[in-house]
């Protein structure tokens, strides 16, 4: 079905515009062109690419946490009817491995698959910043009050800034971004080194300066999309993961050695002890994603909706030095720590390949992430390897689940 979205030509100009500004304040990120590609990523998994391919049409796809298909999610093939002309490898590859929440292509306009009355797919959270002249705008305004830490941000320099901001967005528009495009906006800046060339550098690779040439558009897929059958829903392998995790026997391995870490963790859970000096917390880590639950709180419910399930800063950064500290290339990192204290001394329980007993029934959505489990076992030694992560191949949603673990799912 059709959708009114800015034509790609405008939307590469914004994204080169605001990346261009980021080079110009020494930062690659969020914006940034690669391998002809612009790609956002915001640093927690969400983002998205914008792909130009030949012929004028192109391909925008991404993801967002705020996506929400309800009922129908298991239901929605983002590429059922997609034209062959899509990088269509690349993008059933992200669609299996769950990174993408929505998928739209341009020939002449915008099309994706028809969704349900009130599905929200997270386009607009994750790129809202080159939909609209606006957003755009607002994202310059940051680069330069947040980035560029610019003072002062009184209403007159505000206004003058949107100014600059407005110019900047029209050259990058006309594909005539120069030297003082790029000054009139960030010249300004004190807080900070101010690379002009750099900027340009940018700008160019984006096809914006008037010597310069679109980013490369990528070739055409030649034939039809695979045929592939989908015989398991992503539901139902996340229940069945869910399950075999919690069931599964820890493979035997030396234990960490106790280091600073592991002290400073310790010190910072028992200044929370009660007047007995009893105190435990469980942490969960994916990716470097970390997850904290009181252990004495077992009522809760599953570790991902615990109202305590999102920590402090400081202890996302204790129990992250912990967690990096006591990695190891054969080993891999543990998946959940728990940490006790209590008058007499403090007692650690780690798991690899399992998760403990009263973490809670599967929440589907927002269980274990395969992807970050995968990312977790290729850094382990083959033989450090639960079983379980067969479950992890995308293929076993079109394969069927392999041995031991082949018994009927619930749908």
């Amino acid at each position: 079905m059709r959708i009114d979205l800015p034509d790609p030509d405008v939307m590469m100009a914004r994204w080169g515009a605001i990346a261009s500004a980021m080079a110009t304040l020494g930062e690659d990120d969020p914006y940034r062109l690669e391998d002809g590609i612009a790609q956002f990523d915001d640093g927690s998994g969400n983002g998205g690419w914008l792909r130009l391919i030949e012929g004028g049409r192109a391909v925008l796809y991404g993801s967002d946490d705020t996506a929400d298909f309800g009922e129908s999610v298991d239901e929605i093939d983002l590429l059922a009817g997609a034209p062959d002309w899509l990088p269509l490898p690349d993008l059933i590859r992200c669609t299996e491995e769950g990174r993408v929440t929505f998928v739209y292509w341009y020939d002449g306009g915008w099309s994706r698959v028809p969704y349900p009355d009130g599905t929200e797919d997270g386009l607009r959270m994750a790129l809202n910043g080159i939909l609209t002249a606006e957003s755009a705008r607002r994202e310059l305004l940051e680069v330069v009050f947040c980035e560029g830490q610019h003072e002062p941000q009184d209403d007159p320099e505000k206004s003058a800034v949107s100014a600059a901001a407005d110019r900047l967005l029209a050259a990058a528009d006309s594909r005539s971004v120069d030297r003082a495009a790029l000054h009139g906006l960030l010249g300004r800046v004190q807080a900070g080194p101010v690379d002009i060339c750099e900027g340009l550098l940018v700008a160019a690779a984006f096809g914006l300066t008037a010597a310069s040439t679109p980013p490369v558009a990528v070739p055409r897929q030649a034939g039809p999309p695979p045929d592939r059958i989908q015989v398991l829903r992503d539901r139902q392998v996340d229940e069945l993961l869910w399950n075999v995790v919690q069931e599964a026997a820890e493979l035997s391995r030396p234990m960490p050695a106790p280091g600073p870490e592991l002290a400073e963790l310790v010190e910072w859970v028992r200044k929370r002890a009660g007047a007995d000096g009893r105190c435990s917390r469980l942490f969960r880590v994916l990716d470097g994603e970390v997850k904290q639950r009181p252990d004495e709180m077992p009522q809760l419910g599953p570790l991902e909706d615990s109202p305590a399930s999102n920590p402090s800063e400081e202890a996302i950064r204790l129990v992250r030095r912990l967690w990096a500290a006591e990695a190891d290339p054969v080993y891999g990192h543990w998946l959940y720590i728990r940490v006790e204290v209590d008058a007499d001394g403090f007692t650690v329980d780690r798991w690899y390949d399992s998760s403990p007993d009263w973490v809670g029934p599967v929440s589907w959505a927002r269980g274990l992430w395969r992807e970050r489990l995968r990312t977790e076992m290729a850094r382990r030694a083959p033989e450090y390897r639960p079983p379980w992560t067969v479950l992890l191949d995308p293929d076993v949603l079109y394969a069927g689940v392999p041995e031991p673990f082949a018994a009927p799912v619930a749908g």
